[in-house]
């Protein structure tokens, strides 16, 4: 069958190019004691806590073909440009307060046309979908880096930072979305989106549906036993981290310690079968903790679009 090899060859080829990546940025890694004291500093937070948002600042509404929004980032991180969140607001004729569907991108994700189809996608079902430039991406991108190249990296800290700021800007947004009428949410995330999604739906009850392609769930797994980490592996380990360190965080940066606020039966989560990345099993095992939720897997690697058109079918009946 071609289509394994086929997804091995794209999954080693863009491990690769990550790798070549962080292994740029290890002059830029964090430090085992600077590692000690973020795990500290966390370890007697709980979730709310970690994830709480500050009341929305005012959201500059810039409108265009597509509507931007832009408002100051509530956690800063020293680079300018990602210290502003910004999200496409991808208004369809139902108008603003249709039911609105938040939809995060992957990690590095190099373009956002395949979102924008998405977009015209949900207008044909009556929803609106919002699309945040998540940390470090798109127009949030510090100048002289790649494309999502700092949200993960050898500084671990400042990974978790990125996901914590990636959460609490939805927040921020969702507020400002349900002052314009919006009752209704749904959520997507993929891959590193999916990760972000999930933390996401651990404080927020109001999400008609959460779906999830391929996400990162097992931070330790990510670290230690990832391909797309290799580079990762040998920087933290020349700076004296080991395996299990990032335990003493997992009650605020783990899916699989957690539980979504929205109901189960909701929940539709979506495997590769030849993923690399994010192996099938650990989504299975996702999917038996969190009873009632839905598995589905299709044939492609971590990178494909199978697996958006299973995520597509499966939400039709849930919108």
């Amino acid at each position: 069958m071609i289509r394994r090899p086929l997804a091995r060859v794209m999954d080693a080829a863009m491990c690769a190019a990550m790798n070549h990546l962080q292994w740029r940025l290890r002059h830029d890694a964090g430090t085992r004691a600077e590692l000690e004291a973020y795990l500290a500093a966390g370890e007697t937070l709980t979730r709310e806590q970690f994830f709480a948002a500050p009341p929305s600042p005012p959201i500059s509404h810039l409108q265009a073909p597509i509507s931007q929004l832009e408002w100051p980032s509530p956690v800063t991180s020293g680079f300018p440009a990602n210290d502003t969140a910004r999200a496409l607001w991808f208004v369809g004729p139902a108008g603003p307060a249709a039911p609105t569907a938040l939809v995060l991108h992957a990690l590095m994700s190099a373009s956002d046309a395949g979102y924008r189809r998405l977009a015209g996608w949900f207008h044909a079902r009556g929803w609106n979908m919002l699309f945040p430039h998540l940390p470090y991406h798109y127009s949030r991108k510090p100048p002289g880096y790649a494309n999502g190249a700092l949200a993960i990296t050898a500084n671990l800290p400042r990974n978790a930072e990125g996901l914590r700021q990636a959460v609490i800007e939805q927040r921020q947004a969702m507020e400002f979305l349900r002052a314009q009428g919006v009752t209704r949410f749904g959520l997507l995330g993929t891959s590193y989106g999916g990760w972000a999604a999930s933390l996401l739906s651990f404080v927020e009850p109001d999400f008609r549906f959460l779906t999830l392609i391929q996400p990162i769930i097992d931070v330790e797994h990510a670290i230690w036993d990832n391909p797309i980490s290799t580079s990762l592996r040998r920087i933290v380990t020349a700076q004296g981290i080991t395996a299990g360190m990032s335990h003493r965080h997992s009650h605020l940066s783990s899916p699989l310690h957690g539980q979504p606020l929205t109901d189960h039966g909701r929940i539709l989560i979506i495997g590769g079968a030849y993923d690399s990345v994010t192996p099938p099993a650990s989504l299975r095992e996702l999917a038996t903790l969190w009873t009632g939720s839905r598995y589905v897997e299709v044939p492609q690697g971590h990178f494909g679009y199978a697996a958006l058109e299973a995520a597509k079918q499966g939400l039709e009946p849930l919108l």
